[in-house]
């Protein structure tokens, strides 16, 4: 029979998961929340740590309230984490986990993390969600079991103009592996995205205008209805984000990025300036005409041909994007180039990256990152190379969820 105690939960760790101490060992607790007394259920132990199912909330924290998704929970949806915890205080452990991640992986324990701004609404935000099919429907994958599809009818942290559409949606299922609902969220135009074991096209009865793509194994879309692209507006900018481009779920989250990075950043006329991982131009477009050049990065064939259609709508003369692996399309520039900006995926820039940006003599870089525990990997081999942290940002692009997207300024010298 497993070990069950009674644990006082006093923290929040990386991931999202609630800790307590028993006999000289950490226990991480998921669905947990500091404050809690809780009967939990060990299993996985080892000897510094174990992880433990709860199993009963003896004396709840100040900070539970009651999650309001019926999905929600170990054994249901996997979509989100934390809805069982006030906000205000989602704010505040999402703040000390950047820090703690710092301090930890970095030796940067008296580094300067503003408090978790919030952005937008913490419900009904998400421009573009992913679901999979299932015997009862469609769903999102399940929390404890990732080969498992857990049906939903509705989804709280969906946007109005997604919900409508998917309450709509009547499809047949039959051969689909995903279905994307995307939204421009300020333009009011949306797409259903179609990822299926062959190319042969669904039938779809929807009462809204939306635009449908069946998106293929190479990454290629077919349109079937409408337009294999969608605008969103950002900050003064129109951008066209195609069916396979990579853009930020959070619409009212991209524009407090797009704040926030350009005031770090401080860009002067003469300086030229990296956009690394630069999706469809979410950073090019709004800073080119305050520097002297962009150099913008990006891998994605698809998104290099929505940023350069971006750039070219606005008017932008001054830029130009490379299309490649950033690590290896840096050793084709040629020095100096003052600023930078990094927004790489989970996995973070690395030590290639790193060790180039201080080859090309980038002074001023503003990394974006959406996992403090690369961030803080990343600030580690930053501070090897010459670079000063100067302060970070987490902004809180997905409200209900662990997930936290930070913006942190490296200064050299």
């Amino acid at each position: 029979m497993s070990e069950r105690i009674k644990l006082q939960l006093s923290a929040m760790a990386h991931r999202g998961l609630a800790l307590g101490r028993h006999e000289g060992r950490v226990v991480f607790v998921p669905y947990g929340v500091p404050g809690d007394t809780a009967l939990v259920e060990i299993e996985t132990s080892k000897k510094d740590w174990a992880r433990a199912r709860l199993i009963e909330v003896v004396k709840p924290s100040p900070d539970r309230v009651s999650p309001p998704c019926p999905y929600f929970g170990p054994h249901g949806c996997g979509g989100c984490q934390w809805q069982h915890i006030r906000y205000e205080a989602q704010l505040r452990y999402k703040t000390a986990v950047v820090c703690d991640q710092l301090a930890r992986l970095a030796g940067l324990g008296e580094a300067l993390v503003r408090p978790m701004q919030p952005v937008g609404e913490p419900w009904a935000y998400r421009n573009h969600v992913q679901l999979h099919p299932a015997v009862e429907g469609l769903g999102y994958i399940s929390a404890d079991d990732d080969q498992r599809v857990q049906p939903i009818a509705q989804c709280l942290i969906m946007h109005p103009l997604l919900a409508e559409l998917y309450e709509q949606l009547d499809l047949e299922i039959e051969g689909l592996v995903q279905l994307s609902l995307r939204a421009g969220v300020r333009t009011g135009q949306r797409m259903v995205i179609f990822e299926t074991e062959d190319e042969e096209p669904f039938g779809i009865e929807v009462d809204v205008p939306v635009s449908c793509v069946l998106l293929r194994h190479d990454g290629l879309p077919i349109t079937l209805v409408g337009w294999d692209f969608l605008e969103e507006e950002v900050a003064g900018h129109r951008y066209k984000v195609s069916a396979g481009s990579f853009f930020q779920v959070n619409t009212a989250g991209a524009e407090a990025l797009v704040h926030t990075v350009s005031a770090m950043l401080a860009p002067q006329v003469h300086q030229r300036l990296l956009d690394l991982y630069a999706g469809v131009g979410l950073f090019s477009v709004p800073l080119a005409p305050h520097v002297a050049r962009v150099i913008a990065i990006e891998q994605s064939p698809m998104a290099v041909l929505d940023a350069r259609e971006n750039l070219q709508r606005a008017g932008v003369e001054n830029a130009e994007v490379l299309q490649g692996d950033v690590a290896e399309m840096l050793h084709t520039l040629e020095g100096p180039i003052e600023l930078a900006i990094a927004d790489p995926p989970r996995a973070g820039c690395g030590t290639a990256v790193v060790t180039r940006l201080a080859e090309l003599g980038v002074e001023r870089l503003v990394l974006v990152a959406c996992d403090p525990a690369t961030m803080a990997r990343d600030a580690r081999t930053l501070g090897e190379h010459g670079y000063h942290l100067v302060e970070v940002q987490p902004l809180d692009l997905f409200p209900q969820t662990y997930h936290i997207e930070s913006v942190a300024l490296f200064v050299r010298g």
